[in-house]
């Protein structure tokens, strides 16, 4: 997030204004703050069609979501599952946001230009269920059965493309194609935007993996839990760790410039303060210590934040000894001796990973705990064997003023974000 060539850049500060939410354990941020606090679990056995006899047994689904109440039918036909959860969270969070959505294609939509609004998405898996349909259709009827549609529904850009263009917003837009750490780079990636003049960006990311095609192409990773019991297949940083349970859903935020949103009378429910990645290679989880701690001190340098004033971190938690010990001992060099006092917290353990998904689930958990005052519990975690405050059973009230999110992927990436609470936000 450098703002190294333009000193002018340097004075525009990108804030959350708005956040919307389909996750496994509620749709909509009330219902998810309400179960994340409560550290609610709702891992459970796979249900859906043709996954049966695979073995992955546990996941973390999104249930009693019917994108027909809350999505257009000309958008339906031509969109996966994935799309459909990001449009919906997308909604959810420009109403919070109470930004315009320009429904008339940008022609006098409001005070807010369409130029100066854009939309970045991460996505990991593309839309695999519409991928399967289609492609079954090709081998049991013939090419005439195929939609048109199918060049497009499974493109990792779906959700991006489709919500400019439902929403009328044309300015920059992009996707970040990568595994879980890249929901976090595509936070990075809309604050660069409006570093450089972008006034506001829809952002963030949603998957939808548990389609048999995308479940037989995850089989592959070592690290999938294939424990058939929801209260053990996902328990990170403990002697029980078995691997990671994959996860449908995810969220949306709108991000602002600080100045605009204010003029338009926003609330600024927080502010992305600094961000850095690294790369250390695919399943490397011991070398992963050494990279991320080196994007936690990039996140911190970037935000001029230092590591004593780091109050909750939300963790990466993969749930495999190796990777549990590495992010640990990573926090630990990264933040020194504040690491064995600051929370800790993986409320994922609950809802399951969603790959891209899950971290920005995890920064809008961190902007509810910092409004909140509260730290959410690490459902399922008991018998911790690393030296980290995890927060486990209850919630922990605590004054939070800035929060630190971690993230890894399976393929090598690591990611940090920092994120303070705003004390001056404008209330509605």
């Amino acid at each position: 997030m450098s703002s190294a060539h333009n000193p002018a850049w340097s004075e525009r500060r990108s804030v959350v204004t708005g956040i919307g939410v389909v996750a496994p354990n509620g749709i909509g941020t009330d219902a998810f703050w309400k179960a994340t606090k409560e550290g609610i679990s709702v891992l459970d056995k796979v249900t859906r069609e043709g996954c049966e006899q695979l073995p992955l047994k546990i996941a973390g689904e999104v249930r009693g979501f019917d994108p027909a109440t809350v999505i257009e039918e000309r958008f339906l036909v031509q969109t996966d599952r994935f799309t459909h959860f990001a449009m919906a969270a997308a909604g959810l969070a420009l109403d919070d946001a109470r930004l315009p959505e320009l429904r008339d294609g940008g022609q006098g939509g409001g005070a807010v230009s369409p130029f100066a609004i854009g939309v970045v998405t991460a996505a990991g898996s593309g839309g695999g269920e519409f991928g399967q349909r289609e492609l079954q259709r090709l081998w049991g009827q013939g090419s005439r059965y195929v939609g048109p549609y199918q060049s497009i529904a499974w493109f990792y850009a779906a959700s991006t493309g489709q919500i400019s263009i439902r929403g009328g917003f044309k300015g920059p837009c992009g996707v970040v194609a990568s595994d879980e750490a890249g929901g976090l780079d595509a936070l990075a990636h809309a604050a660069r935007n409006i570093r450089r003049g972008t006034d506001a960006v829809v952002v963030g990311a949603c998957e939808a993996p548990l389609a048999p095609y995308s479940v037989v192409c995850q089989l592959g990773y070592d690290d999938l839990s294939r424990s058939s019991d929801p209260d053990r297949a996902y328990l990170p940083f403990t002697s029980s760790a078995c691997g990671f349970v994959p996860a449908e859903g995810g969220a949306m935020l709108v991000v602002e410039e600080e100045s605009a949103a204010r003029a338009r009378g926003a609330r600024v429910r927080a502010r992305v303060a600094g961000h850095a990645a690294t790369f250390t290679g695919a399943a490397e989880w011991q070398r992963s210590r050494e990279g991320l701690s080196n994007a936690i001190r990039g996140a911190l340098a970037d935000a001029e934040c230092a590591p004593q004033e780091i109050d909750v971190i939300f963790a990466d938690a993969l749930g495999m000894p190796l990777a549990d010990r590495a992010e640990a001992l990573a926090i630990g060099d990264a933040l020194g001796a504040h690491a064995r006092s600051v929370p800790v917290t993986a409320p994922k353990t609950g809802t399951g990973r969603a790959y891209c998904g899950a971290p920005v689930l995890d920064a809008a958990a961190a902007v509810l705990a910092m409004e909140h005052g509260v730290v959410p519990p690490t459902p399922g975690v008991l018998d911790v064997c690393h030296d980290l405050d995890l927060v486990t059973v209850c919630a922990r009230p605590k004054e939070l003023r800035t929060a630190l999110v971690l993230s890894r992927g399976l393929m090598g990436s690591n990611s940090a974000l920092v994120l303070r609470r705003e004390e001056s936000g404008s209330l509605w």
